[in-house]
């Protein structure tokens, strides 16, 4: 690829075009890399480059040839709560433009703002796909682990099967209730709301070289500012151990309210100190249970795990979950 071919330019969340022509390009590419995975909308793209995940936004870059022709995506992530040595990019070519380098140069690019902003180590995940491997593997990345992207279908869901599964995790965890929260946390559980989430850390990172996520009350709070950015209503089911009070474990998913049949599963996880009362199942169930009455419309639920999270994959399975896509994580150094 001749210099200058491609002008790569940084897209504000304001750019209404430019977070709408990052969506076609993504939706472009993903029509031939995977089809059934699940697109942001223009909105939610916006809002994603304006607050991120909770509150630590991203950065994302078009290319664009001479003529404004649109060919290729970047984005970035550069993590300010943890792991502050570390980037992570995702690089998009569109298919009519692949074999040209533009990838080459979107990573190059990305590895240059990573080293601006002080990263030392950077990680992207690919689509399991022989040429994605074998593009970032010759970029110097080694694979490190496996996500793999799971879909309930609601609208045909087994709900005697789910009754059946959550009345016999009531019955392993009678000492616990389960509370149902919508929209954002009351104060008084905030606190432990932020040890119950912080139990994510066990889930298997593999191979990846990455500190725990640190949490605490703001991030819970920019969590929640950030999903309403989104346009998505939050829900949550916490269990509660009734002798003492403590929080021990949670599911959270969020509605789209502009595509309401989609819902996506944010975060299950239960205190260590309280594992071996089936609350993970408590839990997920509980909340596919107030789903069918609270969002009717919603008719798939998507998930990630690592492919070695054995224990909640076996729930998943359970509650008729399919592979939707395996995504490969891969880092290096910089």
């Amino acid at each position: 690829m001749d210099s200058g071919v491609v002008d790569i330019i940084r897209v504000s969340p304001d750019d209404d075009a430019g977070c709408a022509d990052a969506v076609a390009l993504i939706t472009a590419t993903h029509a031939v890399d995977c089809p059934a995975a699940l697109v942001s909308t223009p909105l939610g793209y916006a809002a994603h480059l304006r607050h991120g995940w909770d509150g630590d936004p991203g950065r994302s870059y078009l290319a664009r040839e001479a003529d404004g022709s649109l060919v290729g995506l970047l984005h970035l992530q550069a993590p300010t709560y943890d792991n502050t040595n570390l980037a992570w990019v995702n690089v998009e070519v569109h298919p009519d433009h692949r074999g040209r380098g533009i990838g080459s140069e979107l990573i190059r690019y990305g590895e240059q703002v990573a080293a601006e902003l002080g990263r030392n180590s950077i990680g992207t995940d690919t689509w399991d796909l022989p040429k994605a491997d074998s593009f970032v593997k010759r970029h110097g990345f080694e694979q490190k682990a496996v996500e793999v992207n799971r879909r309930q279908d609601i609208a045909n869901l087994d709900w005697a099967a789910v009754q059946k599964l959550n009345d016999e995790a009531e019955q392993a965890s009678q000492a616990y209730e389960l509370i149902r929260i919508s929209g954002k946390l009351p104060d008084e559980l905030l606190d432990g709301m932020v040890a119950v989430t912080a139990s994510i850390n066990d889930a298997p990172k593999d191979d990846l070289d990455i500190e725990d996520d640190l949490f605490t009350p703001e991030r819970l709070r920019a969590y929640e500012t950030a999903q309403e950015a989104h346009d998505r209503s939050l829900y949550r089911v916490i269990a509660r151990e009734r002798s003492t009070g403590e929080l021990a474990g949670h599911s959270t998913i969020t509605v789209e309210r502009e595509r309401p049949h989609i819902a996506e599963q944010a975060d299950t996880a239960v205190s260590r100190a309280h594992r071996g009362h089936r609350l993970g199942a408590l839990v997920k169930t509980g909340m596919l249970l107030w789903m069918r009455e609270a969002e009717p419309a919603v008719t798939q639920l998507d998930t990630w795990n690592a492919e070695s999270n054995d224990h909640m994959i076996a729930i998943n399975e359970q509650l008729n979950y399919h592979i939707v896509a395996r995504v490969l994580a891969y880092q290096k150094a910089l």
